[in-house]
């Protein structure tokens, strides 16, 4: 179900940016007096879900749902109607208007986008105001990943300020430090003293490279309760599960006899015998349910059960979440304790951690997270003119730090990270969420906005580059320099959407 809702919000969202970016060309093709032959929601290979002629425009909804486009005449685009281009050019065609107003037309769906996207940004803010965080309130510091240690800062370190700009968020020092540069980072320690710590040149990278979309920096949280064993949530639909102690056999060979880091091994499915209090049984998983078991197998082989509190890890007793997880990405590989409240009780198990630093459990689902620092967290609420100011930062901020984070993708790890329609349509909620699904539809505007514009021939980008081109030398790209440019542009985005969609099945069947 939460599929679905998120493939409807997804398909709502570029509904209407494309129906809106679209207008931003027709609308000023109109005014120029330029005729469009085609408005399409989605593109309509070889036929239309619906088509009708009004006017000189044929309005429809195409079936392949991956953008839309107008038709505009005397111009070669994605329709690639040489047909029309060996004709003479009428009054009314694309080729025969100045180039500064051709320029106008193309860069309309841009600004559209752009301008939409500070819109919605500005209705947000107005309507659901903005949930901000006191930094100088954070008694417990903030979460800060261990990677971050050999840099001097620990969890419970509270960051004031970076390159003398105030911290409003945990997540705000992340932002500076991975695509706004900032490197100087006034940090309260847990003792009380201040100091300046430096960062290196190039901590983004290092960031990006060993922790990738992990949280950086975060608030405090005491949750500590195993909510649920992968393997038993994905797989377990028998309450055995919830009594499981642990594997026993794989495929009827004691698991010590198992290599389980064999890839020819992990990517096929097994018969996996369990250990429980009522016995011994036996449970046949597939692939992907047999990936989730070997995630979850130090929690499982350890004993912990659903219902479970960490209290303690290698003798250290714990109050944050952070705390776990620091303590199990120092112990990658390594047998540790771990002590739970079970029921009251304090019950110590030894457990093997994986090599990713993983214990492999899940939260309690549907538990309200406890911050360590409650009063720290205020709701602001703006007047329609302040938020304005607000929305506009918001839409230039977003459009600058994802400009910004481009760096990461020539880099193994972010090539790797790249997504296509299934990395966008996680970013709407599970559940149907308006606040969240105009913040997200004014991300992937001003995003849309931004990949229009790239030099790429078949994008508006392209089209500008030979425009201004034009505009410069005084002289017209020759069409066939146009034609090829066009039919190596759509190679190339056809390419990117084919690349982008792949990681996303690779990642469904093998992440």
């Amino acid at each position: 179900m939460e599929f679905w809702i998120k493939a409807a919000q997804l398909l709502l969202s570029l509904s209407i940016l494309v129906v809106l970016h679209e207008f931003g060309h027709y609308i000023p093709a109109r005014l120029f007096k330029t005729r469009v032959e085609k408005f399409y929601l989605f593109f309509n290979y070889k036929f239309s879900l619906f088509k009708k002629k009004i006017g000189e425009t044929e309005w429809g909804i195409g079936w392949i749902p991956l953008g839309g486009y107008v038709k505009i005449a005397g111009m070669i685009d994605e329709s690639m109607d040489k047909d029309q281009m060996k004709q003479p050019a009428k009054p009314w065609e694309f080729r025969s208007k100045p180039a500064w107003q051709r320029l106008i037309i193309m860069t309309g769906g841009v600004i559209v986008n752009l301008l939409l996207g500070m819109l919605i940004y500005v209705c947000v803010i107005f309507a659901y105001g903005e949930d901000k965080i006191d930094t100088s309130k954070l008694n417990h510091g903030m979460a800060i990943h261990p990677f971050m240690e050999q840099y001097g800062l620990v969890s419970g370190d509270n960051i004031i300020a970076v390159d003398g700009e105030k911290v409003y968020a945990p997540q705000d020092v992340t932002k500076q430090i991975m695509v706004r540069g900032g490197r100087n980072l006034k940090v309260k320690h847990q003792d009380g003293s201040v100091e300046t710590i430096k960062l290196p040149e190039h901590v983004d990278y290092n960031i990006f490279k060993k922790i990738g979309g992990d949280a950086v920096f975060d608030l405090r949280f005491r949750n500590k309760t195993i909510g649920d064993v992968a393997v038993a949530k994905y797989v377990g639909k028998d309450a055995k599960f919830s009594k499981g102690l642990g594997i026993e056999k794989i495929d009827g060979k004691p698991l010590s006899e198992v290599d389980v880091l064999d890839n020819s091994f992990r990517n096929k499915g097994h018969k996996v015998t369990f250990k429980n209090t009522e016995g011994d049984f036996t449970v046949s998983l597939n692939k992907k349910e047999f990936q989730l078991l070997l995630w979850s197998a130090p929690a499982l082989s350890g004993g912990l059960l659903p219902g479970d509190e960490i209290v303690a890890v290698n003798g250290n007793e714990v109050q944050f979440y952070d705390q776990i997880t620091t303590a199990l990405q120092k112990a990658k590989g390594e047998k540790i304790t771990v002590a739970v409240n079970r029921g009251g009780e304090r019950i110590e198990r030894e457990v093997t951690i994986s090599k990713y630093g993983k214990l492999g459990f899940g939260g309690k689902s549907g538990d309200k997270i406890q911050y360590a620092d409650k009063d720290a967290q205020y709701h602001d609420d703006y007047s329609f003119g302040a938020s304005i100011g607000a929305g506009i930062s918001q839409g230039y901020w977003t459009l600058h730090d994802y400009v910004a984070q481009m760096k990461f993708i020539f880099t193994e790890k972010g090539a790797t990270s790249l997504g296509g329609f299934g990395a966008i349509g996680n970013l709407f909620a599970p559940t149907w969420n308006w606040k969240i699904f105009w913040e997200r539809t004014a991300l992937i505007s001003i995003i849309l906005a931004f990949m229009n514009i790239l030099p790429i021939p078949a994008l508006d980008g392209g089209h500008v580059v030979f425009l201004l081109y034009e505009m410069i030398t005084g002289r017209e790209a020759p069409e066939k320099v146009l034609e090829i440019a066009q039919y190596v542009g759509l190679i190339i985005i056809l390419g990117l959407v084919l690349y982008a969609n792949g990681n996303d099945i690779y990642r469904f069947f093998f992440s």
